[in-house]
């Protein structure tokens, strides 16, 4: 499976008129991670329908929210609408990162999360994420655990899509990078059936040493 601009295109379309794909809730990791770091820019990354965007907006971050859907970037601005002050602190933008990368340097807060890429494509583009991040700066990025494909949870089961916070940690170089937290971080669920099964998050914070 492809999963391009029009994978997430219709799949946004679809849940047009039955509300929203996601909880309307920043993801619970940012949340944590990024309480306590002093605002400044930051680069949203795989935004969707903007939760995480918006709760760091309302903290003062200036954002810029990157998707590869119009049409989640449509929906996404759309929750801001009614909220000026958060609004002016958010840059939509509509663009694939596996074909044009982020520039160098620029954002004290790289955020990821649950970008899921097969293991190829994901090293370089979260290469190119770090690279983003400025010096002093932040790299978040959280995903599924492979462990979440022995719940009854669906998971997608390419080979290689879920990674730990540890494959992703081995590839900054530690005179660069100083990691904060590397971590699977277990969360309570509800599966299609109503049961509420265990999964985990990984975890990678990192900090670009100035």
């Amino acid at each position: 499976m492809d999963f391009d601009e029009s994978f997430w295109d219709e799949r946004y379309r679809q849940h047009g008129e039955h509300g929203a794909v996601w909880s309307g809730q920043p993801n619970a990791q940012l949340v944590a991670e990024a309480a306590n770091l002093v605002p400044g820019s930051a680069l949203d990354v795989g935004t969707g329908e903007g939760a995480d965007a918006a709760w760091l907006a309302r903290h003062g971050w200036r954002v810029t929210a990157v998707d590869i859907s119009s049409v989640a970037l449509a929906r996404a601005a759309a929750a801001v609408a009614d909220e000026p002050d958060t609004a002016a602190r958010i840059v939509w933008q509509h663009q694939d990162l596996t074909a044009s990368p982020p520039p160098a340097g620029t954002f004290d807060l790289v955020t990821a999360q649950y970008l899921h890429l097969p293991a190829p494509q994901r090293g370089s583009v979260y290469s190119r994420l770090a690279a983003s991040v400025a010096p002093g700066g932040t790299l978040l990025i959280v995903g599924h655990h492979p462990s979440d494909l022995e719940t009854t949870v669906r998971r997608p089961s390419v080979p290689g899509l879920l990674f730990t916070a540890e494959q992703i940690a081995v590839e900054l170089d530690p005179d660069e990078w100083e990691v904060i937290t590397c971590a699977s971080r277990p969360r309570e669920t509800t599966d299609s059936d109503g049961a509420p099964p265990t999964v985990h998050d990984s975890v990678l914070r990192a900090h670009r040493r100035a």
